[in-house]
């Protein structure tokens, strides 16, 4: 019985390394699905989840409330850092899954006449009212674009017809584009 109890007031070591892996998963998961959905189902789904458990921790007593909420702050923690970085890890997650269907079907598309990159649309968001923004994976096969990215610049380049806010470089000669809400590369404001 003295062998139980001390058993069940131990730290638990594993549980914030479970916390972590649990929270990228779930991320990764939810960020490869579309962005609107994603969001809804964190704040409807994991937020009340993590609740709970938050809830259930603090009920218990000693060093299995340690454990339980050790498990909730590093969830929430990684789940921050994530989401601060959420259309990096979600470009780089459907990049890494998906990449070789966009390649096929943007270089399956015939030169532009008016000297413009080679495009398809690669992400979007928006909400009525709001407004629309695109995101267009874009083909520059001379890497122009390379520099933008690396500066994190905005502006109006070469082979692209309207101001962009962002260049996020995926691999060499492939962009994510992303055009101000409500322009799309053949409306521009």
């Amino acid at each position: 019985m003295v062998e139980k109890t001390a058993n069940e007031d131990r730290f638990n070591w594993r549980l914030p390394f479970y916390a972590a892996i649990g929270a990228l998963i779930v991320f990764l998961l939810l960020s490869i699905s579309s962005p609107d959905l994603g969001a809804i189902l964190y704040l409807f789904l994991v937020v009340p989840i993590s609740l709970v458990l938050f809830i259930l921790a603090i009920r218990k007593k000693g060093l299995q409330r340690l454990s339980g909420l050790s498990l909730l702050i590093v969830f929430w923690a990684v789940s921050a850092a994530l989401v601060g970085n959420y259309s990096a890890v979600r470009d780089a997650a459907r990049w890494f899954l998906w990449s070789n269907s966009y390649k096929t079907e943007v270089l399956a598309q015939l030169g532009s006449a008016r000297g413009e990159l080679e495009h398809v649309e690669w992400d979007g968001w928006g909400f009525p009212g709001a407004g629309d923004t695109v995101v267009y994976l874009v083909f520059d096969p001379n890497d122009l674009l390379a520099m933008a990215a690396k500066n994190h610049r905005s502006g109006k380049f070469s082979g692209i017809p309207c101001e962009v806010p962002r260049v996020r470089r995926l691999e060499s000669h492939w962009y994510a584009v992303m055009f101000y809400t409500n322009t799309s590369w053949g409306h521009c404001d």
